[in-house]
């Protein structure tokens, strides 16, 4: 066999593997999110059972999204120095312990359930153990699309608003708990077996304090945070709020608004890769700027509340394309500049930038519908944001992505 058809074995062979690493780190993701958005679905029976207060029922969602998204700066950190194949077993049998606990013995008082929603949001920092993983299988010019596929396993959080009300009517409260920990634990024997971290990817040597300060000091950190705190933190705002939305704006039924933000959902799910997929063809600057002035446009719309057939329902879907395909695009932002030994500690922040950016909107939102009895000021505040995104895109992150990954710090 000549040298250049045993380069051409190997290459093949290499991105076969690439490949499955991609499809295993993906489903780790999904069933992690899964687990993670365990108490969403059933916080109106939590509500209704314990007699707690609106703050109290925010609370209980809110815990796990915010412990989820801080973690994720150490867990990043954390994954650049020990590789995936390590993390995802161990975050995934972390997160069967506050799982079963809420399932078998914490769910009968609030303080049960905050206990348990704390450490819950060990799930939602798989995030920043697949970026940097995934992006060490890839090279540079497939790492959008690659980091795009992984992200689209945020519809872990879909499959538990699907599924968690009808096993608790199915069975009792235990029952989706106990099968999430179930899966959870499956997941980690067959990650533990198949999961590789790439032959050449880099090992930081520094200490994790000094590490997490030089990934502070990039300016691509800032630049993405502020970036996926919109389009992410969009997203996670519409599809916690959007069903209080709809029913309070359109009259819509509980059922028919469910349903209405499982296809916003899933939109933007599917948008994520072909964001990181347009980023690898085109500038990631320039596809998070169609993004923006979708989102601009579409919140403009909706400000004025107009009917759902057809105009307030184009309005959402554009939203929540653009939502997905920014997303995608942010972190085939990342893997292309940040330094290939910090992306994990790059990640961490980001990732936990978007959670955040998704916790504060409903809260405003409600605040803002409970002083005006409208939506339309919350609405306005969502363009402002993301014009002033589009801004910092345009004017900062496209002259970053030109320097060809070198180093840009503040």
């Amino acid at each position: 066999m000549s040298s250049a058809s045993a380069r051409s074995v190997r290459g093949s062979d290499t991105s076969g593997r690439a490949g499955m690493m991609l499809a295993v780190a993906t489903i780790g993701f999904a069933v992690n999110f899964w687990a993670w958005a365990l108490l969403s679905p059933l916080a109106v029976r939590f509500t209704a059972a314990l007699g707690l207060s609106s703050f109290q029922q925010a609370l209980l969602v809110a815990v796990p999204v915010v412990v989820g998204s801080v973690g994720r700066i150490p867990v990043g950190a954390l994954t650049d120095r020990f590789g995936g194949r390590i993390m995802f077993p161990l975050v995934s049998l972390a997160t069967i312990v506050p799982v079963l606990y809420l399932g078998l013995f914490g769910h009968d008082s609030l303080a049960a359930l905050l206990i348990g929603g704390f450490f819950l949001g060990i799930g939602g920092t798989t995030f920043a153990v697949g970026v940097p993983f995934v992006n060490a299988w890839f090279p540079p010019h497939r790492r959008g699309f690659a980091v795009g596929v992984f992200g689209a396993g945020m519809g872990g959080t879909a499959i538990s608003a699907l599924t968690t009300v009808k096993l608790v009517d199915a069975g009792n409260t235990a029952t989706p708990f106990l099968l999430t920990a179930t899966v959870l634990a499956i997941y980690a024997i067959a990650s533990w077996l198949l999961l590789r971290d790439a032959p050449n990817r880099p090992v930081p040597s520094a200490p994790l304090a000094a590490r997490l300060a030089a990934t502070l000091r990039l300016r691509i950190t800032w630049q993405a945070s502020a970036l996926y705190a919109v389009a992410f933190g969009g997203y996670v705002a519409f599809s916690v709020y959007l069903p209080a939305y709809l029913k309070t704006a359109y009259g819509l039924t509980p059922a028919d608004a469910a349903n209405r933000m499982a296809g916003f959902v899933l939109l933007a799910v599917l948008m994520r890769p072909v964001g990181g997929w347009l980023s690898d063809k085109i500038a990631p600057s320039r596809v998070l700027a169609a993004s923006l002035i979708v989102v601009v446009a579409g919140a403009i719309v909706q400000a004025f509340t107009p009917g759902l057939a057809p105009v307030g329902t184009i309005a959402f879907l554009a939203m929540a394309a653009a939502l997905g395909a920014g997303s995608g695009a942010t972190f085939a932002l990342v893997a292309q500049v940040a330094p290939a030994n910090q992306v994990g500690s790059v990640t961490g922040v980001v990732g936990a930038a978007g959670g955040l950016g998704g916790f504060v909107p409903p809260l405003v939102m409600g605040s803002i519908y409970g002083q005006f009895e409208s939506y339309a000021l919350g609405l306005v505040l969502l363009a402002l944001v993301a014009a002033a995104a589009l801004l910092l895109d345009v004017v900062s992150v496209g002259r970053t992505t030109t320097n060809k990954g070198k180093t840009a710090h503040v």
